[in-house]
């Protein structure tokens, strides 16, 4: 599975929409877009890189060559895309704690959508309309939504900080080089490799592993520590049988 690049999550979502209500949708992302306040909710969480709806008419699949059939297709489509940090489970709940209305209003004629509350039915309608990510990049796989705003925030303050007159004293620069410093203490953060979000990431960093050649030699390495911590209790057991 390629749904996890590093900390980040891929999801990608198709699912059926009556064809005669595609206009219904579309007029809902044009409201959605024209009043941000509407995505407040959704907006404010921290562990969303992006989302995007977007609706292909049934009519507008690309057809490729002369010889590929036309396909009569009774539904349009709406696909639903995403990054996020942290697990399935957390991303999909906070969209349902954050906006349940606005998920209800883009998916509500969409077929055998279930409502965005109670969450276990929603849980089974994401996870069956779910397609799987052949190939997913990222570029900065040690970096959160949040370090990278973090990021932005240091270089723009290093900058402004750089455009300083250098002629002040050393007190004074001081002063600024420390405001500068407690300004950023939030930003400043060291970043680490991500958690075991689940099963599926701990299974392909193994994999990872094992085709660099990593694996064989910590499984190596643990065997020796094991093999030793065996021979230490041994000679421990002995020693204290022989002081008895």
């Amino acid at each position: 599975m390629s749904n996890i690049a590093g900390k980040a999550y891929a999801m990608n979502v198709i699912t059926p929409i009556r064809w005669y209500t595609v206009w219904l949708n579309k007029l809902i992302f044009w409201i959605a877009l024209k009043k941000p306040s509407t995505l407040k909710g959704l907006i404010t969480l921290s562990l969303i890189h992006y989302a995007r709806w977007v609706i292909i008419g049934r009519k507008q699949f690309p057809h490729l060559d002369p010889k590929q059939p036309r396909e009569e297709l009774n539904y349009s489509y709406m696909l639903f895309f995403s990054n996020f940090n942290g697990s399935w489970d957390q991303y999909v709940d906070s969209f349902t704690f954050a906006i349940p209305g606005g998920l209800d209003l883009f998916w509500k004629w969409n077929i055998r959508y279930p409502k965005s509350v109670p969450l276990t039915p929603f849980h089974n309608y994401i996870r069956y309309n779910q397609i799987e990510t052949i190939h997913y990049y990222n570029a900065y796989p040690l970096a959160a939504s949040n370090d990278i705003k973090s990021a932005k925030a240091v270089k723009d303050a290093l900058i402004a900080f750089q455009k300083q007159p250098l002629d002040a004293s050393d007190e004074a620069f001081m002063k600024r080089y420390n405001a500068l410093v407690r300004g950023l203490q939030h930003d400043l953060g060291e970043m680490h490799p991500t958690p075991i979000i689940s099963m599926s990431a701990y299974q392909v960093q193994r994999r990872q592993r094992w085709h660099d050649g990593r694996l064989k030699q910590e499984i190596a390495e643990q065997a020796m520590l094991d093999r030793g911590m065996e021979l230490a209790n041994s000679t421990n057991s002995k020693g204290e049988q022989h002081g008895r």
